[in-house]
């Protein structure tokens, strides 16, 4: 850990974060000829691999945004386990996971967050994650952007929350308390056959928008109040691996499955990589 980082986050809290965002989406979305040379530079500073996208000649894509949210070629991530088998929603790099301890989940050391106030005080939705477990992916600028289904599932909830856009970058998240329940954050719920299933898409610094496969962009719209909207009437089912939404520029999936025989990968350790549709463990016991 810098020594510095904790400046960072202080200052972090004075920063506009709204109007900086605001700012990049319209930035990121510059069709020109003269981003190439950019959009080149970001995958040589990066180490972005190319030859992994459908589309790999850099040329091809006229705004940092298309960059961002390139497609993957056919059979680059193949879909690993059997249904009873949690895939990670996104090429990332593994913040924490583990077991949801009466309700509240670990964010860093010294700092710990609520399921309700993650969910934007939805208590309901909240309790049957109590005693569940979850897995916090960071997407740095290098990784996939796209989002992927962990499980099976059929939407029930989509729920927007208000809020900052903090840096989730690691060594600000050691620093700034609750800070994925501080967050603007767009959540949503999933029955699949364990019980419920919630990913909850962390905005953040510079990131664009957050999108849907079934309500397209929801950020950066401005709201003051979360909003919670019931989908069962649109009988929406994805398929574990499918793409669910993608983030427009990097942030953070914090993952919540509910209670149950899961056991998690061993190697799901802080700062270990993860792809998407890589297995992150498995409920056992099951078919």
């Amino acid at each position: 850990m810098s020594a510095v980082d904790p400046w960072l986050a202080r200052l972090s809290h004075a920063l506009p974060h709204h109007a900086l965002s605001r700012l990049v989406h319209r930035l990121a979305r510059i069709e020109s000829p003269r981003v190439q040379p950019l959009l080149r530079a970001f995958v040589r500073r990066f180490g972005l691999d190319m030859s992994e996208a459908a589309e790999p000649d850099i040329a091809a894509y006229p705004s940092f945004n298309a960059l961002f949210t390139r497609a993957l070629r056919d059979g680059v991530r193949p879909l690993e386990g059997d249904p009873a088998t949690v895939v990670s929603p996104a090429d990332a790099r593994v913040s924490a996971s583990g077991r949801i301890e009466a309700g509240r989940i670990f964010q860093a050391k010294g700092h710990d967050y609520s399921v309700e106030e993650l969910l934007g005080g939805e208590n309901d939705l909240a309790v049957p994650f109590r005693d569940g477990h979850f897995v916090t992916l960071y997407l740095s600028p290098r990784h996939y952007h796209r989002l992927h289904m962990p499980l099976d599932g059929t939407l029930t909830h989509a729920i927007h929350v208000p809020g900052r856009l903090f840096s989730v970058a690691p060594r600000i998240v050691r620093h700034v308390p609750r800070i994925y329940a501080r967050n603007e954050r767009v959540v949503a719920l999933f029955d699949t056959r364990f019980g419920p299933m919630a990913t909850a898409l962390i905005g953040a610094q510079n990131v664009g928008s957050i999108e849907t496969v079934w309500a397209g962009e929801i950020t950066p719209p401005a709201a003051r109040e979360a909003s919670c909207v019931t989908w069962p009437e649109r009988d929406i089912a994805l398929e574990r691996g499918a793409e669910m939404g993608r983030f427009n520029l990097g942030s953070s999936v914090v993952l919540l499955l509910p209670p149950g025989p899961l056991e998690l990968e061993p190697a799901l350790t802080p700062e270990t990589e993860v792809q998407v549709r890589s297995a992150l463990g498995r409920y056992t016991g099951r078919d």
